[in-house]
């Protein structure tokens, strides 16, 4: 979600409408710290959820909009068979060049954004009591900073973390601290929080976190 501090994206500013309306909670956390699992726990007790990392699957698979786009831009070897991108390849190739990673996100990041606000707006709608807006990459977006109106981080020992997207994505530990370097830093994001959710893997433990937080953000 590229943008500056000032100059928040359309899309997003389409969200601040709903400012003061509904509860608007930023999710994330470092890649396998568990965003999905909170998400999901949160959805069942009533929550609004919007993923843009599902949206940014969703574009990307077979059919999606940012297919021919994506093909146009980086040739049809970026492409498999069933006509969706090839995200380990097109991960290693982000990560080595900077310019491919801008290319990508001019595709990607309006249609991940337009089909955002979509889906809040659908959801602020239906009378859920607040809207969770899952973000990978939310501390390093300035304008997501302003969106929302309470933070929540989703945190694990980086051990965990790397362990459980090697196991996850099948890939190396080389290719996972990689991405972890990309990422803002774990205190970064810590100090950024409203409130923190600790994710070191047992369910009763992260259900009962869920449920916790569930009740605070009722009361925002």
């Amino acid at each position: 979600m590229a943008s500056t501090h000032s100059n928040l994206d359309p899309a997003q500013a389409d969200l601040t409408a709903l400012k003061g309306k509904i509860p608007l909670i930023g999710l994330t956390g470092g890649i396998g710290s568990g965003k999905t699992a909170v998400s999901n726990l949160l959805g069942e007790l009533g929550a609004g959820i919007i993923d843009t990392d599902l949206i940014s699957h969703q574009i990307t698979a077979p059919s999606g909009e940012a297919i021919p786009m994506i093909a146009k831009a980086f040739g049809d070897d970026f492409i498999d068979s069933q006509g969706a991108l090839i995200r380990s390849k097109m991960r290693t190739l982000v990560f080595e060049d900077i310019k491919a990673r801008e290319l990508l996100e001019q595709i990607t990041h309006p249609l991940i954004q337009q089909e955002t606000v979509k889906q809040a707006m659908k959801l602020a709608k239906s009378g859920v009591p607040y809207l969770v807006f899952i973000v990978p990459l939310l501390i390093e977006s300035g304008s997501w900073v302003q969106v929302i109106d309470y933070l929540v981080v989703v945190d694990c020992p980086e051990e965990t973390q790397i362990q459980r997207v090697m196991h996850r994505n099948n890939m190396t530990r080389i290719q996972v601290e990689n991405i972890l370097k990309a990422q803002t830093s774990r205190n970064t994001r810590l100090a950024a929080a409203n409130s923190v959710i600790e994710n070191e893997g047992k369910l009763d433990e992260l259900k009962s976190a869920a449920s916790k937080l569930h009740q605070q953000l009722l009361k925002i």
